[in-house]
């Protein structure tokens, strides 16, 4: 049984500093707002160097706390990387590989997607039950996507309020969300735009908790596809569009200052209730962004680095990533600190003083790297990436390791290994396999190594006639 001006596109690093006492010995436990993304590029807003699109609320997020340019995803589409951030596990360990609903095929590849779970086991102990050991009020707004079950609900999963989106979730209306059950539902007749009506139950939490110890995880499905964006923000990127060289998607611009406006509300919230001061703000994205045509035209580039959503490059895994924390945590910093999904539930476990954690996670609490910007655990730390599927956006089934600045990627059709060094080569353009057959070698053997340790999930071979 489970437990219940900053805006310049820089890379300079500098130290962080927090003013508290160690984790566990804080005076008040902290509130903490972890605001998901989903399909999120890595550059996809103006503090990480987009020239097009409008995000003044999440730029200053960054410029009030840490901006991290090698934060990654567990995977490189939505499922896993959710889970990962529930339960600090790597989703090849849950056998959560594929994004729900995910089961594309290739007729002409010799091989078969992995056999795979399409939901987080409800015995799963989830960050939000963790929090609540240690007297947090937990609440789950958006998009879940992990089991449609009424025991893999997040209400079952450690949380005390619940919106989750149901109905029509690529619909930015005409969509419907489950409060606390699937018996009481609220359903959009067209008029409230999605991700307004999700920040609206994110302030809505904030509001009835703002007394006690708070989890909000506020998990918008703003930027995914369909591109529907609110009439009165797109005539401007219009504009834009015929005034660059470079294009882009003004509908895409459009759904993403949505989003970024729903940030500054919240933001807004802790600021007239005083608790800036004792609330940690994450802000990420569940994969990378996508950069091929599905229903409608590409919504972003990724560019320089290679391929998008649904590929185990840098693409499909690197991603955005914001802290803030007024007055714990020195602001305007840029950090190239590596790290993934999966240190989420440790770091905030940390955080919050809890010492007994699953025994099993996968992740490292990095609190004190954010902190101090030392870097000591990840530096020599391997990061595992396992998709044994056929993405819909074209990825092929694979595997990959990072350790320091290079990254091997194993493609699991032919056998074959590629080597990049990121430090040199971000668009990973250059396979360094046959001029570094040791390195390659030693990357190799810890990748296999890693995916016999946790039984990973592996395609199966096509009969031969």
């Amino acid at each position: 049984m489970k437990q219940e001006s900053f805006l310049l596109f820089s890379f300079i690093s500098a130290p962080a500093l927090i003013y508290a006492h160690e984790p566990g010995y804080l005076s008040e436990k902290p509130n903490i707002v972890f605001i998901l993304a989903d399909d999120l590029g890595w550059k996809d807003l103006v503090c990480y160097g987009n020239r097009h699109f409008e995000t003044p609320n999440l730029d200053a997020l960054a410029q009030s706390g840490i901006r991290f340019t090698q934060a990654y995803a567990a995977c490189p589409v939505s499922s896993p990387t959710r889970a990962s951030i529930m339960t600090g596990k790597y989703p090849a360990r849950l056998k959560l590989t594929n994004f729900i609903k995910g089961e594309r095929t290739d007729p002409e590849s010799p091989v078969l997607p992995a056999e795979w779970k399409p939901y987080l086991e409800s015995e799963e102990i989830t960050i939000a039950e963790l929090l609540r050991t240690r007297g947090y009020t937990t609440g789950m707004v958006g998009k879940w996507h992990l089991g449609g079950g009424d025991s893999l609900a997040p209400w079952k999963q450690g949380f005390d309020y619940s919106r989750m989106i149901g109905k029509n979730g690529l619909d930015y209306y005409n969509y419907s969300i489950y409060l606390d059950s699937y018996s009481n539902e609220f359903s959009d007749n067209g008029t409230s735009y999605l991700t307004d009506k999700l920040t609206e139950y994110g302030v809505e939490f904030i509001e009835k908790n703002k007394k006690k110890p708070f989890f909000l995880y506020l998990a918008y499905s703003a930027p995914h596809v369909g591109i529907v964006p609110r009439s009165d923000k797109l005539m401007k990127y219009f504009f834009k569009y015929g005034q660059s060289e470079e294009k882009f998607n003004p509908n895409y611009a459009a759904v993403i200052e949505s989003l970024d406006e729903g940030v500054g509300k919240v933001m807004d919230k802790l600021k007239r209730e005083g608790l800036l001061e004792n609330t940690l703000i994450i802000f990420t994205s569940d994969n990378g962004g996508l950069g091929l045509d599905e229903l409608g035209p590409a919504p972003t580039s990724v560019l320089p680095l290679r391929k998008w959503k649904g590929h185990i490059y840098e693409g499909g895994i690197r991603i955005p990533a914001i802290i803030s924390w007024q007055g714990k945590i020195k602001n305007g910093i840029s950090s190239d600190l590596v790290f993934s999904t999966i240190d989420y539930l440790p770091t905030l476990g940390e955080l919050a003083g809890i010492k007994d954690l699953p025994p099993d996670i996968d992740g490292i609490s990095i609190y004190k790297e954010w902190i101090n910007d030392e870097h000591a655990a990840t530096a020599e730390r391997p990061l595992f990436w396992h998709y044994p599927h056929f993405s819909n956006q074209l990825g092929r089934p694979a595997g990959a390791v990072r350790l320091g600045k290079y990254k091997l990627v194993e493609l699991f059709e032919t056998g074959t290994v590629e080597l990049y060094d990121l430090e040199s080569d971000l668009a990973e353009s250059n396979d360094q396999s046959y001029n570094l057959p040791g390195k390659t070698d030693e990357l190799y053997r810890l990748l296999k190594q890693w995916q016999k340790s946790i039984d990973a999930n592996m395609p199966v071979a096509k009969a031969t006639k």
